[in-house]
């Protein structure tokens, strides 16, 4: 089966084509880093994330370049409310979403361009605006682009050309569909922006926020591209006004396939620090919940449709967890043993690799192949209850968990999953009871541990510890 995407910019599923064979070029959009990011932020970095090990598990070379976004309208602002220096201000906050990408199990870009980095490139870009004549400068010293002297804008969105306002300008970094008017690429400075700005030939001032991702995805990738990503959230007016100051500047296509995730809803209602239901893993590590289950809850929506979070999903996500956790114990015990039905082993794991990625190939259908992996899971629990699983045979299945976790990262449990020293002690106290047969203090030692959240399983091999 071709690998195939729902494209956004032809809104139609179409088979991939890399413009070079082998090799793909991705770029998807990183955090404005102002605060902490929320769940909302990271259902789409995670999303990224899983196409790219679905490109690289399919043998693609993928580069992969996300911005930072550490200058604009909110950095400024919070930074000087903060009463701190724009670069501290953003740095503390880099910090924190690596540490969360971290948590998430999230594989990291290749590169992670700053947008304070590359004023120059901006500078550049916007002089082929003008160059291109599509660039002009208002009275009050700030840059613009001009819509109605770029008749190709509005791809993405299919906007009708005659709701356009040209001439009309728009210089908040973020504005709504009604507010389809020129954009500011760069910004003439004020006293609102305290001590940020760089000279320019238009007057010292800064970039807008749509000209810094099409200036560093030209510097990393070129002006033409395979792959680029986002939320909704995204597709207008950022992707949008991307389109336009790239293809105007450079004279070729920007972007081949445009990837956008659907909204996360909390509860079926929009997350909001109003509402109360504002989260940042932060929040949720606090109530006990971890990366691994985290990660779990925002795979396992299909990106177009909308996810809605709960902490019932949390809780399934632990359950499936430990499901799986239990059946890849007992794989491994059963490679131990002498070599037993490998011929239905390797069949089976045969038929669900193919299936895991075949499904990954139809636009990153996360339901199939999770659902391919637990038809594995049912049927080598099957062949070890009857015993028929051992050796070479478990071996591999065992290789092919590896290979589907190559993708989903979720099958080794976090370190904080990980059984303490003093839960280790108590259960060998209760084996020790249980030998000697006393019978009451090994279950004072079992309902304590229960308590605690730990669960002790009885095996032919000694007793296993797992959280509850």
């Amino acid at each position: 089966m071709a690998l195939t995407f729902h494209n956004s910019l032809t809104r139609r599923r179409e088979d991939f084509v890399p413009i070079l064979a082998g090799k793909i070029g991705l770029y998807t959009c990183g955090p404005t880093v102002y605060n902490f990011a929320h769940i909302g932020n990271f259902r789409a970095y995670v999303f990224e994330d899983l196409l790219r090990r679905s490109l690289e598990h399919c043998g693609y070379e993928v580069n992969h370049v996300m911005n930072l976004t550490d200058v604009d309208d909110k950095t400024i602002r919070d930074s000087r409310e903060a009463g701190m220096e724009l670069g501290a201000f953003t740095g503390q906050y880099k910090e924190s979403f690596f540490e969360d990408v971290d948590t998430l199990r999230i594989r990291r870009a290749h590169t992670y361009p700053a947008a304070t980095e590359h004023i120059k490139e901006m500078i550049e870009l916007i002089q082929k605006l003008f160059d291109a004549g599509v660039a002009y400068q208002a009275d009050d010293g700030s840059v613009y682009f001009s819509i109605g002297r770029w008749p190709a804008y509005g791809q993405l969105l299919k906007i009708d050309p005659d709701q356009m306002r040209a001439g009309a300008r728009v210089s908040n970094d973020e504005y709504g569909k009604e507010s389809v008017a020129d954009f500011a690429l760069w910004k003439a400075w004020t006293e609102a922006d305290g001590n940020v700005g760089w000279d320019s030939p238009w007057g010292k001032g800064r970039p807008g926020w749509h000209i810094e991702c099409s200036a560093m995805s030209g510097k990393y990738l070129g002006a033409h591209f395979d792959i680029h990503c986002g939320g909704m959230d995204n597709l207008f007016p950022h992707h949008e006004d991307e389109i336009a100051q790239s293809e105007a500047a450079n004279g070729c296509k920007f972007v081949n396939y445009w990837l956008h995730c659907a909204h996360l809803i909390v509860d079926g209602e929009k997350m909001s620090k109003s509402v109360g239901n504002f989260y940042t893993l932060r929040d949720l590590g606090a109530r006990g919940y971890t990366g691994r289950e985290l990660r779990w809850v925002l795979l396992g929506t299909h990106y177009r449709q909308q996810l809605n979070f709960s902490f019932k999903a949390c809780e399934d996500a632990r359950v499936s967890l430990q499901r799986l956790d239990t059946f890849k114990e007992r794989v491994q015990e059963a490679a131990k043993q002498g070599d037993c039905g490998v011929e239905a082993a390797i069949e089976a794991t045969r038929t669900a690799s193919a299936a895991f990625t075949t499904a990954l190939e139809d636009d990153l259908n996360i339901s199939a192949a999770l659902a391919a992996l637990f038809d594995l899971v049912r049927d080598m629990n099957r062949a070890m209850d009857k015993g028929e699983l051992g050796g070479i045979g478990a071996q591999s299945v065992l290789d092919a968990l590896d290979r589907m976790d190559g993708v989903l990262d979720v099958l080794t449990p976090d370190k904080s999953d990980s059984v303490p020293d003093e839960v280790l002690a108590l259960a060998a106290e209760r084996l020790a009871a249980r030998k000697a047969k006393d019978f009451a203090r090994a279950d004072e030692i079992r309902d304590r541990l229960q308590a605690d959240g730990w669960e002790i399983e009885d095996t032919p091999e000694g007793p296993r510890v797992k959280r509850v």
